[in-house]
């Protein structure tokens, strides 16, 4: 063995130390998170903590020989375990798992190597180190004398429920499933696809660590599937098995806290604009110029708070001409002026193709190559997709898209780009790119290249890109994740269900399913979300529908709102069966969610440093409770969402973490046990909602209607004016809270009955609190007595406050404040 000169602090042998006993295991220490290697080196384990997270026992390494490697294969390992209706699974007639048989142990400070030898003759090379606090990087290299078409990594855990993965259709605790980490076909269902747009290999176990697989080859995770306890990990490496594979464990205190060292590894999420949190509204087709300034005007008269708008197809010539349609769009950057005006941004559909008619880029493109030079099956109706791989053909692209920039658009929702898969039923779907990359690799890397593609294009100090798919890696371009085109209704996924025309299919699903994205994605890290509100599939939603999802989207981390149907809140119709009721009940969520902006956006800004998601599974934020609902959630560490979910449900059952917990609604004060469950009342207009004893919320004044500059008379905008800051404040139970709004603005609760507020560099026009479970009799501002006014009075002075139950409420002027509640 050999030693560095720190090895003692960080590696211990008991032999070493002069006993006689049987040699102890070796140990690598970072922070709070250890590796113990069995003396020979054949099986390890992550501690945390004094805790044992994971074992990986002497078949933790495998090598998926061959005698031959077929160029017509993929080796995409979900073909060896999935099997459906259509497909059985089905594996090379000569592969053999091959498990290590001796290994030999090098040791020095913070690394280990292993010198594997597997059972028939072949060998390879593991390296451990340390990377970052409670973090190790695992680099495994075989040595390739026999043909290796997959690596396999194996581990035995705790009994744990396992979340991230990226999104997923069917539910957030991946326990008992198989999860590809590319987008497979399923027949089954109406999409034929997987749905899996975003899959990331990132494994978060609530015990308290996790797994990131740093490649860009075709993976499976098998999660307690065959064995309550066994975790798979399967890498179709093939040709590029002298690569290797890289993965990196990693544990926490805190499940949450997982998803920082995704970032630490892959990058840092950026941040999209301000004002793409929305509310954002679109039609899914606009009839010309005069439709989108009438609903820009509407969008105003109506009171509606929107921050931006996009345009989608059809506005150009073609796909893509990067143009207007002069006929139907005479005056583009009067249209976009008249939108910013009003206090909306503008964005734009596209796409990565040129269709026929879409000169004479078309033909530019097919004369300088730059479509991919080999192109697979074409999942789209337009063309072959531009090959992103080529620096040329980048420019050309980026160049055409410096046209739009200069109009003012600021976003895009970037459809498709899809096409490039690994395969079907093991058989390769051959693509060959500019940069002799194949769709082996490029499956996983088109989408990148493209998102940063248009990025580049955009402000770099803010941007909406609205993304169907993403990979590993891409949140450093600022993604908001959509899901693509899920249903207008209640349905769950594989849910068998008719339509209005009576045709029964096999659903993508509903709102149910785009909680379970949303909730997914999060803490996979890709912490930006917004599904069409209402549906796509089948729209219009009818009123129930659209009412149920927003609501559901007022608390989350992007409301955008739009349909196939292209039918806004305002559009009435027998059909989707709303009524000016519904249009009011739209317009208060949809000012909630542009008020709740100053508590989501002081989570975003410290993504960077903590890595928890903002929508936080329940099972993931209170692992002690043992429950992993995919309908409950915490949105931030003050909120609990209990969205509903079941057409006709007027009341639901909601898990609580334990401590008391106030009611949005009413005010009323609930006292659970951790995990105790209550029958909340949910009737149509509510949504519930609740804030924990001692949370603090802050938020917008309520007569804001975007967040985006606007100079129409009558639009009041944040970025102008962002007002006097609104905070709903529950009484904690003894304990101090605090909370640091983006700006630097501090809000702290010591004791019962003691507020503190410190201002920062955007809220610097005092404070409103509306407090939760306090009724006090009498008010000290910085120690002298604040005289009540009247309900009516409380909204039009700078100081005052006003005694009620279950709200009361205080005015400060701006400033530095202590409060005393008696």
């Amino acid at each position: 063995m050999r030693w560095g000169h720190s090895t003692f602090l960080g590696l211990c042998l008991l032999w070493a130390c002069g006993s006689e006993e049987a040699p102890a295991p070796i140990v690598i220490l970072s922070g709070s998170a250890e590796l113990h290697f069995a003396p020979d080196g054949r099986s390890f384990e992550l501690w945390a903590y004094g805790q044992k997270k994971a074992t990986f026992p002497t078949d933790a390494f495998q090598l998926g020989l061959v005698n031959q490697l077929s160029d017509a294969l993929s080796y995409d390992p979900y073909w060896l375990e999935h099997s459906d209706e259509l497909f059985q699974p089905s594996a090379p007639p000569d592969l053999r798992f091959r498990s290590v048989e001796s290994s030999v142990i090098e040791a020095e400070a913070q690394k280990v190597t292993l010198r594997q030898s597997y059972t028939g003759g072949a060998a390879a090379t593991v390296v451990f180190s340390v990377t970052g606090d409670r973090r190790f990087k695992v680099e495994w290299v075989p040595v390739v004398s026999t043909p290796i078409a997959y690596l396999r990594l194996r581990s035995r855990a705790n009994d744990a429920a396992y979340y991230g993965l990226g999104e997923w259709p069917d539910g957030i605790n991946h326990k008992g499933k198989l999860r590809p980490m590319q987008m497979e076909p399923d027949l089954s269902v109406e999409s034929a696809n997987t749905e899996n747009h975003v899959p990331i290999p990132l494994l978060l176990g609530t015990d308290g660590w996790g797994v990131f697989v740093e490649s860009r080859r075709q993976g499976i995770f098998d999660v307690a599937r065959k064995e309550s306890d066994l975790l798979e990990i399967t890498y179709g490496t093939a040709e590029a098995s002298a690569a290797g594979l890289i993965f990196h464990l990693f544990a926490e205190e805190r499940p949450l806290d997982l998803t920082r060292h995704y970032y630490q590894i892959t990058g840092q999420p950026k941040l999209p604009a301000r004002w793409a949190y929305g509310p954002l509204i679109w039609r899914d087709e606009n009839r010309d110029q005069a439709e989108v300034l009438d609903d820009v005007r509407k969008i105003r008269e109506l009171d509606l708070p929107t921050s931006g708008i996009w345009i989608d197809r059809p506005y150009a010539r073609a796909v893509n001409t990067f143009d207007f349609e002069p006929t139907k769009f005479p005056d583009p950057a009067a249209m976009v002026q008249a939108a910013h005006a009003a206090g909306l941004r503008v964005a734009l559909w596209h796409t990565p193709y040129l269709e026929t008619t879409a000169e004479p880029y078309r033909t530019q493109a097919v004369q300088a190559g730059y479509f991919v030079p080999q192109p697979g099956l074409r999942l789209n109706g337009w063309s072959d997709p531009i090959d992103f791989t080529n620096p040329a053909a980048t420019a050309f692209w980026k160049e055409r898209l410096r046209g739009y920039a200069q109009l003012g658009i600021e976003g895009y929702k970037l459809d498709y780009a899809e096409d490039v898969l690994s395969g079907l039923g093991g058989a390769r779907a051959k693509w060959g790119f500019f940069d002799g990359s194949s769709e082996l690799t490029m499956h996983d890397g088109y989408t990148r290249l493209y998102h940063q593609t248009y990025a580049a294009t955009l402000p770099n100090e803010g941007y909406f890109l609205l993304c169907r798919a993403a990979r590993w890696g891409s949140q450093v371009y600022g993604p908001v994740i959509w899901p693509g085109d899920l249903d207008a209704d209640f349905t769950k996924y594989r849910e068998r269900a008719t339509n209005r025309a009576g045709d029964v299919r096999t659903a993508v699903g509903g709102l149910p399913t785009s909680l379970n994205f949303a909730l997914g994605l999060g803490p996979s890290g890709f912490p930006f979300y917004g599904a069409d509100t209402g549906g796509y599939r089948h729209s219009p939603p009818d009123a129930e529908t659209f009412i149920r999802w927003f609501q559901q989207t007022t608390f989350s981390t992007v409301m955008q709102v739009g349909d196939s149907s292209s039918q806004p809140p305002w559009v009435y119709t027998e059909e989707n069966g709303r009524d000016q009721s519904t249009l009011d009940l739209y317009r208060i969520y949809a000012r909630i969610h542009l008020r709740l902006f100053p508590y989501v956006w002081s989570y975003a800004s410290q993504l960077a440093n903590d890595g928890r998601a903002i929508m936080r599974p329940l099972g993931l934020a209170h692992p002690e409770l043992g429950v992993h609902p995919a309908d409950t959630y915490l949105f931030g560490e003050h909120l609990l969402i209990a969205p509903v979910l079941e057409r006709g449900q007027r009341a639901r059952e909601v898990q609580f973490p334990g401590g008391t917990w106030y009611s949005w609604g009413t005010g009323h004060a609930i006292t659970a046990t951790p995990g105790e469950t209550r029958t909340i009342d949910a009737p149509l207009e509510l949504i519930p909602v609740f804030i924990r004893a001692g949370g603090i919320v802050p938020m917008l004044e309520p007569h804001l209607d975007t967040l985006s500059p606007a100079t129409d008379p009558g639009v009041d905008s944040f970025a102008t004016d962002p007002g006097r800051l609104v905070v709903w404040l529950a009484a904690n139970e003894g304990e101090a809270s605090r909370f640091t709004v983006y700006d630097g603005t501090v809000i702290e609760q010591s004791g019962a009955l003691d507020l503190k507020i410190t201002p920062g560099t955007v809220f610097t026009k005092g404070v409103r609190f509306e407090l939760y479970g306090m009724a006090p009799s009498s008010v000290k501002v910085d120690g002298e007595v604040l005289p009540p006014v009247s309900g009516t009075v409380i909204n039009t002075v700078e100081q005052g406050w006003v005694g009620g139950d279950p709200l009361s409420v205080i005015v400060l002027p701006p400033g530095a404040h202590t409060v005393e509640l008696r």
